[in-house]
Order: C-alpha cells, then sequence, then structure tokens
C-alpha cells in the first residue's frame, strides 16, 4: 500500500476519522486497506469462523470484542483462513493468540494485545452491524486504511483522490 495514513489524514482532515487505539501490529502485512466488514461480539468468535470463511475481496475484517483481553478472538487458524480467502487485514478490539505463527501470514492483524485462551463457541454476536469504539464509529462498506501510524476510517475510498 503507497497509501500513508498520516497523508490521508493531512490530504482529508475534513472527512478522516483516526481511531484511538493504542493497536500493536501482528500480521505480516503492516499496511493494508479495503472496505470494512464489521463483526460485535463478546469473547465468542463463532461468526469471525463464519467471515473469514468467505471470500474476502480485499475486505478488511473490524471485530469489536468489547475490548475484552479475557479471550482471544483471532487465533492461526482463522487468520490463515482469512489469508488464504483474499482477506486484507484485521482488526480486533481485543486481543489474539498465535502471534508467531500470524506473524508469518500475509495478512495485516491489529489487535489491542494478546491471550493464549480461546474464545466459547456459542454463536453469539452481531455481523455487519455498525460499531462504535476507539472514538470513531465504523460502518459495513466503508474504508479503512492501516499502517505502522494507526488505522483510519472514511465513508468511502480515497484512493484515488488524494
Amino acid at each position: 500500500m503507497s497509501l500513508k495514513t498520516a497523508d490521508l489524514c493531512d490530504a482529508h482532515e475534513a472527512g478522516v476519522r483516526v481511531l484511538d487505539l493504542a493497536l500493536r501490529d501482528y500480521g505480516g502485512r503492516i499496511a493494508f486497506h479495503g472496505p470494512v466488514s464489521t463483526i460485535r461480539a463478546l469473547e465468542d468468535n463463532s461468526r469471525v469462523r463464519e467471515a473469514v470463511a468467505e471470500p474476502g475481496e480485499g475486505r478488511v475484517l473490524v471485530i469489536d470484542g468489547g475490548g475484552s483481553t479475557r479471550r482471544s478472538m483471532l487465533g492461526d487458524n482463522l487468520a490463515a483462513m482469512a489469508a488464504k480467502n483474499g482477506w486484507a487485514g484485521v482488526v480486533v478490539h481485543g486481543v489474539i493468540r498465535d502471534t508467531d505463527a500470524i506473524g508469518q501470514l500475509d495478512l495485516g492483524v491489529k489487535a489491542l494485545g494478546t491471550c493464549p485462551r480461546k474464545t466459547d463457541k456459542l454463536g453469539q454476536g452481531l455481523r455487519d452491524a455498525p460499531l462504535q469504539f476507539g472514538g470513531v464509529s465504523i460502518a459495513p462498506g466503508e474504508w479503512l486504511y492501516a499502517d505502522e501510524d494507526g488505522v483510519v476510517v472514511f465513508a468511502e475510498s480515497v484512493a484515488h483522490s488524494s
């Protein structure tokens, strides 16, 4: 990705939303972008499994795990499935596990931190619902751009307008 989040903020100051969270990079791809698909679920990654099993088509999966650090919302198996199925990246408002293996994948992964404990699998959670965390609202179909400086969200793609 040649689009830097800092440059996007400068060029599109009026329309940018900057995620105000100290996310860490875990994937093998640091910079990524694409249209957003969302999941809201607390300590249950059943919906994450459903999503990454589908063709990603360059999308970014944004998971609102409520900021919980008690159970990981993404591990190496689901991350590998996401990479294989063409997802550009995953942003987790929560924690992940299997970071060594995830770091070897051609997938962007940002999360608050890590926890070795897996999630419950109760089939709970919402897909493609609007999310609100880190001081921003994020809706399905909006565009997310991420790199080493952070995560920004726009109502539509700005790839060709900067």
